[in-house]
Formats: C-alpha cells, structure tokens, sequence
C-alpha cells in the first residue's frame, strides 16, 4: 500500500507541476525538441541525446564529459560485458571485482553500485549482461544532480531496446571462441495492431577462459510491450530475468621484489589459485513501466517504476600470501561465503519544459524520485580443518591442492532499509544563441535503519543503527558556442556517498557518526563536430574526494579510514568517420590521483594508472568486406592505497573481419590480444590480480529477417 501511495503522490505532483509550465508557452516550434527529450539514437556523435540527461540537450551543449557506446559498436567488438567496453573508454579503469560482479574506478574513484537501468538505480554486485542494450552511457565526473547519491567519479547507464511500432523483424546471432565458449541470441520485434508493439530479447551464454578452472553459464530473457495509449500518451512495461552461475576466480598473488614494490606473480597466467568448489550465482527479477505523456507542445513529462529482486550468493578459497623465496615455495590461503537478498522499489517522475521570459530561452527539469531498498546480507568464515583457523599456509603446487574446510561461523549478519527521496530542479538558460548557463540543484533525503543481529546477541547491544542524512547538491554550468556545431564549457558539481558505503551494509557504532562522504568536480572542456559524422571532445577537471573508508591492506577483514583524495587529470576523446570508409573510436586519458592525508598521504589512489589510451579502427574495404584493428594501452597501477604492489603497463593487440554473405547474414572474425602479451589487466587486492587472456578468436554468425 505505501508503494501504491507513492506512486499516486508523485504521479500528481508531476500534474501540478505541469499547468504552469504549461501556461508558460505553447510555442509549436519547440515542438520537435520536446518530442525528443528521450530519443534514442544508435550513432555515438554529439548530434544526438543522451537518455540519462532527461532532456532535449544534444552533447555538444552539454557541460560535461561523457561517452555513448552503441549496440553497433558492442557487436563489431564483440563486447560481452561492462568492463570491455570500459576498457575502451578515457578516464575509466576496471576493477576485478572479486571475480563476481562489476567493479570499476572513474577518475580515481572506485564504485561497485554506480550502474543504472533506463536511468534508474541498480546497484546489486553482479555481471550486466549486454544483450539486450541500444547503447551504454558513461558519464563523467560528480552526478548527484541527475542520479542521486554516488557517483563521485561518473556514472554508467544502460539504455535497453524498445518495442518499434509498426516495425515487424527478428535478428539471431550465435558465436563461438578458441577457449570452448560459446553465446546464442535473439532479438524478434512484432507489430500488435496500429498502436502497439511487442520485443523480445534473449540470451544463452557457456563461459570458458584460459584458466585451468574457470566455466559457468548465464541466461537472460527480457520481452518489452509498447502501446500508444492516445491523447498524447505512452506507455512501456519492462521486464527482465537475469541468471548467472560462475565459477570465482582471482587471480595470482603477489611477490616480493627486492628496492621496489611487489609484483604479480608471472608464469602462472593458467593456474587457479583457489578451490574447484568457487562459485557465485545469481537470480533477477526486474520490472517496470513507464507513462510518458505530453501535456503540451513545450510540457512533457514521464513517471517509471521500477521493482527488481535480486538473490545473489557467492563463496570462495583465495591467495591471501605467496612466499618465492622459500623451499618449497609457500601459499596462503583465506576464504569465505557471502549471501545477499536485495529488493529495491524505486519511482520516478520528471518533467520537461521550454518557455522563454524576455530574450531568455529556458529548458527547466523538475524531477521526483522515491526509494525503498531492503537488504539482508551474511557472511561466513572459512575454517580450514588442518590449522583450525581461517588461513593456512601450504606447500605451493600446480594445480594447487586445497586442505578441507567448511565454512563457519558467521563474521556477519545484517538486515538493512533504506528510504531516499529526492527534489531535482535545473534550468538551462538560453542567454543568446552563443552563451548557455546551467544551474541546478537536487536535494536528497537518506533514511537508513541497519539491524546487526550478531551484535543484538550481546546483552549491552540491540543491534540497530540508524542515520538520516539530508543533502543538497549543486550543479553550475557554464556553456559558450562560437558556432553550433562547437562548444567550450566550464562547470562544478557536487555529490555525496553515505557513510553507509554503496552498498549500504557497513553501518557500525562508529559510520553512524560519520558524515557522508563528498565530492567536488570542476572541469572544464571542449567540444567540436567536426563534420556530420566526426566528434571531437577534451575535458580537464579536478575531483576532490572527503573522508572515505577503504580495507585495511594489512587486514582484508577491517575497514580504515582516509582524510580524502584529489584527482587531476585530461580527457580527449575522437569519434566517428575519417573518410566514408574509415571509422575510428579513440581515447586518451591522464590521471594524477593522489592520497591525501593519513597514513597514505601522496600515495597513488587505488588501481589508477596515470596513462590509458585506446583506439578502434575500422576500414570499409569492399561493399561486404570490413576490416578492423584496435590497440588499447593501461599504464601501471597500485593495487591498494598502501601502494605494496605495483601492476605493470601492458599494450594490446585486436583484430576483426566482418564479411557480409548478403543483406541479411553477416560472418565476423574477432582476434583478441593479437600479439599474445602477458598481461594484467585488473586487481582486488595485493594478492588478488588478475591475468589477462592470451591470443584468443571469437567468430560469429549474425542474420536478420
């Protein structure tokens, strides 16, 4: 019933919002504008408008950096999942996530819980499928604004495929790689009458990588509904299955190296440092609908919502020490087993609007959001039989082999709600054809209740913590247009992450004290079309990163705390066609992001390399022949803030060729890490790096009908 009441409540205001914004104007001209406040196209240019802005706003005359990659560009690459495509993307690093869920670190600031939906939260640990997506958008910097609490260094938003009325088709596709695995898929699009129309999208995945124990399989299925309701009026009913069973790999460990940092362990890219019974599975139900309806030729407005329930579960064996110089040479080993029960219920409502007073033109966002998550989470211990304790210490073999243990007692055992509500206000000014400001503000309510039932056992403690943060953040933007297809930008912006952490789980006697952490993003940039089809951006910007926890590198087990982190560094990105026949996506990015204060202060933040650049050509050499080539660089990093383990640099090598058959059916080569470099491309912790894959090829079959 709250649910049903909220959903009415924000459902009106947006209505009484509106007949005075609708009195404003009702100038037919600004017809087209509106109509497209949530268009989506599949071309990444900064022509086009970005789902997660909520309004009419082409990239150019946004002041801010972001990138678009389209459904296209997932296919020709053959992304599988965020972390590709992240990898070919500036100012963004990939984290390894325990080998269980998306992890990544922009500009500095590393998230597991800054992902959205259609631009709604989702924020469960668990690998995205790409599937069913129209494009991927990721935007940079501090974006509290638009999308709430975190997103210190960005954010990522998943834009799904909508029903086409009036369109009737079906796409299939199956692939198959070097190392056995193997991925189907379809995508069928049918007209229901005049007025409605029907999607489906589907998805079967086998996994297998070079590890010597490494499978899994993963499904999903999302059919869609799509009606034109009249008068002005949409409607959209989503619903998404998503099931995920993995085995949990982390890589090598860490050795030691003498007047220096330590150093991945090398010649073991195959072995599995850990137990065959490593796995982690997951179970999602997401659904939603959303009503968009035009109020007036320069009103409109929308509400969604959205309920999703998510079962995730995950154990593991690890390498928390590997001792090289000894005979026989040593290993540590830790583990554990963790369940999460997560149901989030989220409504939306925004409205856009376009009116002028005087010589001003404004384009003003009003939007609503309310929240409800509700969380249990445990965590067991590992105890292994030969020492009785949650670490062993074996002789090192390969294949490792593991001691008995069984998993107990329990480290945790928490029961979390979170209630958020928010107010976003923002106005784009029109001062002339060439100056635009933005200004905005959101302010967000964040009502969390944690009960520790390991700590209400104690008779001095019920176990309940509490803590209500109330939040305004604000947005300047600062747009000026020496031509239309060019713009220069200056703009700040705020946002903050409860002491409660992303995941909302760690509220203790001592986080329920502490203010939410903040983030300052100044930036500053340039953006060019250079022609129709060829988009030049650049960005500088600085993020100041408050009081933030962090593990203990000395002890995975304990949460420490730093004074804070500042980030400065340069974006350019080039997107688009050189010629008719070549296209290129590339990137380059510096970082300089340093600890600041504690017992850290100077040291580089976590899994930041100060260089990252990525290109991806593709050269249309014939009516039905393509050929591409890509290389993306990642300068060394610092696993954790203690800076004890350095990852070295590593450039890689792709390749493709696409061949079209006929109109319909195409055949497509991928070759991965074409020079087979040895190379590490992410980490958790000191003794938890992962290896990259050696020269591998995926080929694919595509029709359309």
């Amino acid at each position: 019933m709250r649910r049903v009441l909220s959903a009415l409540l924000v459902s009106s205001a947006l209505t009484a919002i509106g007949a005075p914004l609708a009195a404003a104007g009702t100038d037919a001209a600004v017809d087209t504008a509106i109509d497209d406040v949530i268009t989506v196209t599949g071309r990444y240019l900064s022509l086009d408008q970005v789902n997660a802005l909520k309004t009419p706003t082409p990239i150019v005359d946004v002041p801010q950096s972001l990138s678009i990659v389209s459904d296209i560009q997932i296919e020709n690459q053959a992304f599988s999942s965020l972390a590709d495509i992240l990898r070919y993307t500036p100012g963004l690093a990939v984290s390894q996530g325990e080998g269980h869920r998306d992890a990544i670190i922009i500009r500095g600031n590393q998230t597991t819980a800054d992902f959205f939906l259609n631009g709604v939260r989702d924020d469960v640990q668990y690998y995205r499928p790409l599937y069913n997506l129209e494009q991927v958008e990721i935007l940079r910097g501090a974006n509290a604004l638009l999308f709430g609490r975190g997103g210190g260094g960005g954010v990522v938003n998943r834009v799904t495929k909508s029903p086409e009325i009036g369109e009737r088709f079906t796409g299939l596709r199956a692939s198959a790689d070097t190392f056995g695995a193997y991925q189907l898929s379809a995508d069928t699009n049918v007209e229901l009458g005049e007025n409605a129309a029907f999607r489906l999208n589907a998805y079967s995945e086998e996994l297998a990588s070079h590890r010597d124990v490494f499978d899994g399989s993963r499904y999903a299925i999302n059919p869609t509904l799509a009606v034109d309701l009249g008068a002005a009026t949409t409607a959209e009913f989503f619903y998404e299955y998503v099931n995920d069973d993995r085995v949990v790999d982390r890589g090598v460990p860490s050795v030691s190296v003498a007047n220096g940092p330590d150093t991945p362990l090398t010649g073991f890219r195959d072995t599995f440092f850990g137990d065959r019974s490593n796995s982690t599975q997951l179970e999602a139900h997401i659904l939603a609908a959303r009503i968009d309806h035009d109020f007036s030729d320069t009103l409109r407005g929308y509400v969604i919502a959205h309920y999703a329930d998510y079962d995730k579960a995950y154990q593991n064996i690890y390498a928390a020490g590997f001792d090289a110089v000894s005979s026989p040479q040593r290993l540590t080993l830790d583990g554990y087993r963790d369940a999460t029960e997560r149901e989030n219920f989220i409504i939306q409502g925004n409205l856009v609007g376009e009116f002028e007073t005087g010589p001003f033109t404004h384009t003003v966002l009003v939007g609503l959001e309310y929240g409800d998550q509700s969380t249990a989470n445990g965590r067991l211990d590992n105890r292994f039989a030969a020492s009785n304790d949650d670490q062993i210490t074996i002789d090192f073999t390969d294949p490792v082999q593991v001691p008995a243990f069984s998993f107990g007692p329990a480290l945790t055992d928490r029961e979390s709600e979170v209630q958020f509500t928010s107010l976003t206000l923002q106005n784009q000014i029109d001062v002339t054809d060439q100056l635009k400001i933005v200004l905005g503000a959101r302010f967000d309510r964040f009502d969390i209740e944690v009960l520790d039932l390991i700590a209400a056992q104690s008779a001095t403690d019920d176990g309940r913590r509490a803590r209500v943060d109330e939040e305004v953040s604000p947005r300047v933007g600062l747009i000026y247009k020496p031509a239309e297809n060019m713009s220069f930008y200056a703009s700040y912006s705020e946002t903050f992450l409860p002491s409660a952490g992303d995941q909302f789980l760690t509220l203790s006697l001592t986080t329920e004290a502490i203010q939410p952490q903040r983030f300052e993003n100044t930036e500053v940039g340039f953006k060019w079309d250079v022609t129709d089809t060829l988009s030049l951006t650049s960005a500088i910007f600085q993020i100041e990163r408050g009081l933030f926890t962090t593990v203990d590198p000395n002890n995975m087990a304990q949460i420490i705390t730093i004074p804070g982190s500042v980030t400065e560094g340069f974006e350019v990105q080039l997107t688009g066609y050189l010629t008719e026949q070549w296209s290129v996506n590339t990137g380059y990015s510096y970082l300089d992001s340093t600890v600041d204060g504690g017992g850290f202060d100077g040291n580089r933040t976590t899994q930041t390399p100060e260089h990252m650049f990525s290109i991806w050509n593709q050269f249309q050499a014939t009516d039905a022949l393509s050929l591409a080539l890509g290389v993306t660089y990642q300068g060394d990093y610092f696993v954790r803030e203690d800076n004890a383990v350095l990852v070295p640099d590593f450039t890689r090598v792709d390749a493709a060729l696409y061949y079209d058959l006929s109109d319909q059916t195409r055949v497509q080569l991928n070759i991965e890490n074409l020079l087979d470099e040895e190379y590490f491309p992410d980490a958790h912790s000191n003794d938890n790096i992962s290896t990259g894959k050696p020269l591998n090829a995926r080929f694919t079959v595509s029709h359309r009908f």
